[in-house]
């Protein structure tokens, strides 16, 4: 079981895909929503924080993405047919980099 979640609230389009990857099981209901939930370590969560420096956390421990990291890891559930997918995910949603400028060695 995960420490925190990664809400992904459903709309047409993106329960398609969840039922095309085989997940249909996995959909619940959360806050009269349809939505699945991408579990996730202590560890990631922070590293998403870094990432998104506006990202609230719920007292259930989840939160929701921005849309396109949204996107991102929905089209990561959908190509690997599961929800376990943070170890692939993180590496596509957190780039450590992001608004540090370029040093150049001398």
């Amino acid at each position: 079981m995960a420490d925190f979640y990664i809400n992904v609230l459903m709309d047409d389009e993106k329960l398609k895909k969840i039922e095309a990857a085989g997940l249909a099981d996995q959909v619940q209901e959360i806050d009269g929503k349809k939505a699945i939930q991408v579990g996730m370590t202590k560890k990631d969560k922070k590293k998403l924080c870094k990432g998104f420096k506006d990202l609230a956390f719920d007292s259930a421990n989840a939160c929701v993405l921005p849309e396109d990291a949204e996107n991102t890891l929905m089209g990561i559930v959908g190509d690997m047919g599961t929800l376990e997918v943070m170890k692939v995910a993180i590496t596509k949603l957190y780039n450590p980099l992001a608004g540090k400028s370029i040093r150049t060695l001398n």
